[in-house]
C-alpha cells in the first residue's frame, strides 16, 4: 500500500520552519495532553466501578474481572476498527479535503454498527462462553449478570472512540476531555444508585453497574455527535450529513488498516492475559503483587497512549500534505516525548515503590507483607518494561498515520509470542526464577517489538515514503483553513 510519493518534489521546495523540531514538539503536546487526560479519565471510571463493586464481596469483584475479561476482548476488535478513522480523517484534513474527513467518520460508525450487533448478542451468552472455558458455574452466572448489562456499551463505545479520533484529526480534541470529566461523577452517581438501591432506583447489584455503565456510554455518545452537528468547527464537516449513504471502498480501505490494529491488540491483550495465567501457577501472592505492578504500568500507559493517537494524526495531516520529511519529524517526536515521559515516571515508580502496593491492599490481606515485597521488586524491575512499553504503543501510532499497520500485527506476533511468552516461561520455570522472570520476559518481548517498531517507521521515512491517500483522487473542493469548507463542498 505504499508507494513513493511522487508530490515529494512540491513539498521539498515549501519553506521549511526555522525550528521545524520545535514547532512539531509544540504541536505534539498540544494535541496529546487532552487525549491522555481522556484515556485517564476512562482509567478512572474503570477504577470507580471495581470500587464500587467490591462492596458487594469478593465474589462480585472476581465475577466482575470475568464480565470484563469477556467483554473487552469483543471491545478491541471494533476498537481496532474505528482506530483507523483517524489516520484516514487526518490525511483528509492534511489535504484539505473535507470530504474525506467527514466520509472516514462516516464508515467508523457504520463498521461500529456491523461488528456490534452480533458481538452484543454473543455478550447475552457470556454465561455458556465462561463455563464453556472452565469457569465454575456460580461464578459465571454472577459475572453474566453484569455482561447483561454492559453488553450494549459496545456500539456506543466505538462510536465515542470514533468521534474522538475525528475531533483529534481535525485538530480540536478537548471537547473529548471534557465530555469524559463530566461522565466520571455521573458515572459514579449512577452506578452507586443501581447496585445498592439508593436514591428510589431498585437495587440491581452487578446488573445495576452494567447498565450504569451503558447509559453513561450512551449519554457520552448522544453529547459527541450533537457537538460535532452543532458547533464550530466540526458542524462545517457536515458529519451526519448522507450518513446512509454506501461508500464502500472507503469502508474497506478502513478494514484493511483497521483490523490488523485489531489483530495486534488482541495479541497483547492476550499475552498479559497469559502472562497472570502463569503467576497463578506460580502462587498467590505472585498473581496479586504482578496485577499491582501491571495496574500501576496500565495507568502509566495511558499517557504515552494518548501521545500515540496525537502522533498517528499529526503523521496522517504530513502525509495529506504530501510532506515526507514533516511525517518523519513528526513521528520521531512524539516517540522522543513519549521516552522522555516515561523515563521520568519509571524514576518516580522507581523512588516511591514501597509506597504504591499498599493501596491495592488492606493491612489484613492475606500474605500482605510478602505481596507488597514482591510487587515493590516487580516495579523497580519493571524500569525498562515501562520505558519500552511506552515507546511501543508511539511507535504503532506513528506507523498507523502511515497507513503501515499489516507489518506491525507480525511484530506483535514476534515480540509478544515468540519472544516475549517464550523468555516469560523460560525464565520464570525452567530457569527457576519465578515471577521475577516472567517479567524479564515480558519486558524482552516488549523491547523487540518496540525496535522493530521504531526500525520500520526509520525505514520507510527515510526512504521518502508515502501511502496513498484514500480518495485523492476525488475531485473534491479543498478546505480553506481560515475560512471553512467552499460553499460547493457542502453537499
Amino acid at each position: 500500500m505504499l508507494k513513493p510519493a511522487n508530490r515529494l518534489a512540491g513539498s521539498l521546495s515549501a519553506p521549511v520552519p526555522a525550528s521545524p523540531w520545535r514547532a512539531e514538539l509544540a504541536e505534539t503536546v498540544k494535541l496529546a495532553w487532552p487525549i491522555a487526560l481522556t484515556q485517564l479519565g476512562q482509567i478512572a471510571m474503570m477504577t470507580t466501578d471495581l470500587a464500587l463493586v467490591g462492596r458487594l464481596g469478593d465474589k462480585a469483584l472476581a465475577a466482575s474481572a470475568l464480565a470484563q475479561t469477556v467483554l473487552f476482548a469483543a471491545f478491541v476488535l471494533g476498537m481496532g476498527l474505528v482506530s483507523a478513522v483517524a489516520p484516514l480523517a487526518a490525511q483528509g484534513f492534511g489535504a484539505r479535503q473535507p470530504r474525506l474527513v467527514r466520509r472516514a467518520l462516516r464508515v467508523g460508525l457504520w463498521a461500529s454498527l456491523m461488528l456490534g450487533v452480533p458481538l452484543t448478542v454473543l455478550q447475552l451468552y457470556g454465561e455458556t462462553l465462561l463455563i464453556a472455558f472452565g469457569q465454575a458455574p456460580d461464578a459465571a452466572a454472577l459475572a453474566h449478570q453484569y455482561l447483561v448489562g454492559l453488553a450494549w456499551s459496545l456500539i456506543p463505545g466505538w462510536w465515542f472512540i470514533a468521534i474522538r479520533n475525528f475531533m483529534g484529526a481535525v485538530n480540536r480534541p478537548e471537547p473529548a476531555l471534557w465530555i469524559m470529566l463530566a461522565a466520571i461523577p455521573v458515572n459514579f452517581a449512577l452506578a452507586y444508585a443501581l447496585i445498592f438501591g439508593e436514591y428510589g432506583f431498585p437495587r440491581l447489584e452487578m446488573l445495576g453497574a452494567g447498565i450504569a455503565t451503558t447509559i453513561v456510554n450512551i449519554g457520552m455518545c448522544a453529547v459527541a455527535i450533537w457537538i460535532c452537528y452543532a458547533r464550530r468547527p466540526f458542524k462545517k464537516f457536515q458529519v451526519m450529513g448522507r450518513f446512509w449513504r454506501p461508500d464502500w471502498p472507503l469502508f474497506w480501505r478502513l478494514v484493511v488498516i483497521g483490523a490488523p490494529i485489531s489483530g495486534a491488540f488482541l495479541l497483547e491483550y492476550g499475552v498479559f492475559a497469559a502472562a497472570a495465567l502463569l503467576m497463578g501457577l506460580i502462587g498467590t501472592a505472585e498473581l496479586a503483587a504482578h496485577q499491582i505492578a501491571l495496574q500501576t504500568a496500565a495507568v502509566m500507559f495511558m499517557v504515552p497512549f494518548g501521545i500515540s493517537m496525537a502522533a498517528t494524526v499529526r503523521v496522517g495531516q504530513a502525509v495529506g500534505r504530501g510532506n515526507a520529511p514533516a511525517t518523519r519529524v513528526a513521528g520521531f517526536t512524539a516517540i522522543g516525548v513519549g521516552a522522555v515521559f516515561m523515563a521520568s515516571m519509571t524514576l518516580l515508580v522507581a523512588l516511591t515503590r514501597e509506597w504504591i502496593p499498599p493501596l491495592f491492599l488492606g493491612a489484613e490481606s492475606e500474605n500482605a507483607a510478602a505481596t507488597v515485597a514482591l510487587a515493590s521488586k516487580l516495579l523497580l524491575l519493571g524500569a525498562c518494561f515501562f520505558i519500552f512499553d511506552g515507546i511501543q504503543t508511539i511507535g504503532a501510532g506513528v506507523l498507523r498515520g502511515l497507513h503501515d499497520t499489516r507489518v506491525p500485527l507480525v511484530f506483535a506476533a514476534i515480540g509478544f509470542w515468540l519472544v516475549g511468552f517464550t523468555c516469560a516461561y523460560g525464565f520464570a520455570f525452567p530457569l527457576g526464577f519465578g515471577a521475577e522472570g516472567i517479567w524479564f520476559g515480558l519486558t524482552l518481548g516488549l523491547f523487540v517489538f518496540a525496535s522493530l517498531l521504531v526500525w520500520r517507521f526509520h525505514h520507510l521515512t527515510a526512504s521518502g515514503y508515502l501511502p496513498v491517500i484514500a480518495g485523492h483522487e476525488d475531485a473534491t473542493p479543498r478546505l480553506d483553513e481560515t475560512r471553512g469548507p467552499l460553499r460547493s463542498a457542502a453537499r
